[in-house]
């Protein structure tokens, strides 16, 4: 059981981090701008987030996801404002084929940055029940040492996609040049600031009146 548990969080967990959203495009932007240290790093904030919903979702812990449903107002409105500025950031940044030496704090920061943005979206919770639903995966209420397996898992899987891209950037990164990284930065910003304005535009009274959703 526990290793089914196991094997399943880590198939769950790939599945979740392949897709590209705006947190993958920030990661990937930041291994491009600040080096593939810091690329790991935010991916892994990333996956850490991603493990400990799937173990709040698998638990069926009420606390937190109630918290998160009641602040959802403000961590949207937070949220997407932060990845507005970042993809600000991002977008004016002036590519270099190396980039800059990042200390420990930087790489805490970009670690804490992403855990944050991920984990505060209510949205990562429900995904993971919706996620659960489709795989038949049994609830896990009471069952602790179940539900950290699960939470390993995943954390496993969506870690080793992060692996694997920081490997891939790692060895290919001295052969993008200049122009590349300029563009690559240009459109990974501007995704990332729109995802950033959809967010804020879902919070507006004229989005909720006509039922929008984003």
């Amino acid at each position: 059981m526990s290793f089914y548990l196991l094997m399943q969080g880590i198939l769950i967990g790939l599945v979740v981090a392949v897709p590209v959203g705006p947190l993958g495009l920030l990661c990937i932007s930041r291994a491009l701008m600040l080096g593939p240290a810091c690329g790991l790093f935010s991916g892994l904030g990333v996956a850490t987030a991603d493990a400990l919903a799937a173990g709040i979702a698998a638990l069926g812990i009420t606390l937190i996801s109630g918290l998160l449903s009641e602040y959802q107002l403000l961590l949207r409105l937070l949220g997407g404002a932060f990845l507005c500025f970042l993809g600000y950031k991002i977008c004016t940044a002036e590519p270099a084929t190396r980039g800059p030496t990042v200390n420990v704090n930087g790489l805490l920061s970009a670690y804490a940055t992403t855990f944050l943005l991920t984990f505060s979206n209510p949205v990562t919770i429900l995904s993971f029940v919706a996620i659960y639903a489709g795989w038949h995966v049994p609830s896990l209420d009471g069952h602790y040492v179940a539900a950290a397996t699960l939470t390993v898992g995943v954390f496993t899987g969506s870690a080793l996609w992060w692996v694997g891209l920081f490997i891939g950037l790692t060895t290919f990164h001295a052969k993008f040049n200049l122009r590349f990284l300029f563009w690559v930065h240009r459109v990974s910003g501007l995704i990332i600031a729109g995802f950033g304005i959809i967010v804020l535009l879902s919070l507006s009274p004229l989005s909720a009146s006509l039922g929008i959703k984003f």
